[in-house]
C-alpha cells in the first residue's frame, strides 16, 4: 500500500472506454500538475474491452493512477461511490471517462471547494453548449424542471460528471442507486452550500454512451419521491458538546 497522501482524488467511472483513457488521464495531468498532490482513480465498472489493460499498462508510468474493478457492472453511482471510498485525498472530483468533461475545469471546481472554507460541500458543474442529441437535450430540461419544481435545490444541471466535493461530506449520504443525481439536493439538506461551475460540454470521442442520464422518466420519478421523503423527514442537526468533569 502507498503511503502517498494526495489532497485531491478525481475519480473516473468507466464501463468500455478503451479508446478514451489515455488521451483524458493526459488532460487531468495537464489540468493539475504543479496545483496539487493529486490521484487518479478510474473505476473499471465491469469493462468487456481493453479499458483494463490500458489502464495497467499506463499505471506503469504514473504513480498517482489507480484503478479499482468491478466485477460486473453496477452502474455510475456504484462506481462513483466505490471510488470515493478507496479516495484519500480531503477533496474529491468527478468526470466521465468518455471524455465530453472538459478537465480543464477540475481547478475551478476544486478551488471552490477550498474557497468554501467548510461551507460548500459541493460545487457543481453547469453544462453549456452541450453536444447530446436534440432529443436528449429536450429530456434533460424536462427532468431538471421537474426535479428543480420539487425539490428546490436551485440546480439547473445535475447530470453533468464534473463536481468536486468535500469526501466526507459524500460519504454522509445516504447510498441509493442514481445518487449522483441527486447531490445538490442531499447535500443542501446536510446544511451546506453549492458552488456553480459553468463548464463546456464538448463531443464524446469514440465509442458510444453506456449510463443512462436522467431521462429515464419512471425510474426518475421514483427517486425524486424517494429524496423528497428524505428531505421532508430531515430534523435539524443538534449542536453536541462535550462536558468534561
Amino acid at each position: 500500500m502507498s503511503t502517498f497522501q494526495p489532497s485531491v482524488s478525481i475519480v473516473v467511472p468507466v464501463r468500455n472506454e478503451a479508446d478514451n483513457i489515455a488521451p483524458l488521464i493526459e488532460e487531468i495531468t495537464t489540468a493539475l500538475d504543479g496545483r496539487w498532490d493529486y490521484e487518479i482513480i478510474y473505476v473499471n465498472d465491469g469493462s468487456t474491452d481493453a479499458t483494463g489493460e490500458r489502464l495497467k499498462a499506463i499505471m506503469a508510468q504514473r504513480s498517482n493512477l489507480r484503478q479499482l474493478r468491478h466485477s460486473r457492472s453496477g452502474g455510475q453511482s456504484a462506481a462513483v461511490r466505490s471510488g470515493v471510498r478507496a479516495a484519500r485525498g480531503v477533496i474529491v472530483a468527478t468526470l466521465d471517462g468518455d471524455g465530453q468533461n472538459n478537465p480543464a475545469f477540475l481547478p475551478d471546481l476544486i478551488a471552490a471547494v477550498e474557497k468554501g472554507a467548510g461551507r460548500v460541500g459541493l460545487a457543481a458543474g453547469q453544462r453549456v453548449g452541450r453536444k447530446d442529441t436534440g432529443f436528449k437535450k429536450f429530456q434533460s430540461r424536462v427532468a431538471n424542471r421537474v426535479r428543480n419544481a420539487i425539490l428546490q435545490d436551485g440546480t439547473r444541471d445535475t447530470g453533468c460528471g464534473l463536481k468536486a466535493f468535500r469526501r466526507e461530506v459524500f460519504l454522509m449520504m445516504p447510498y441509493f442507486d442514481g445518487l449522483h443525481r441527486f447531490l445538490p439536493a442531499l447535500v443542501r439538506r446536510e446544511g451546506y452550500d453549492i458552488a456553480y461551475v459553468d463548464v463546456v460540454d464538448r463531443p464524446r470521442r469514440s465509442g458510444v454512451s453506456n449510463y443512462g442520464f436522467f431521462d429515464r422518466l419512471w425510474i426518475g420519478i421514483m427517486d425524486l419521491a424517494g429524496v423528497w421523503w428524505l428531505i421532508r423527514r430531515k430534523k435539524p442537526t443538534p449542536d453536541v458538546t462535550e462536558v468534561n468533569a
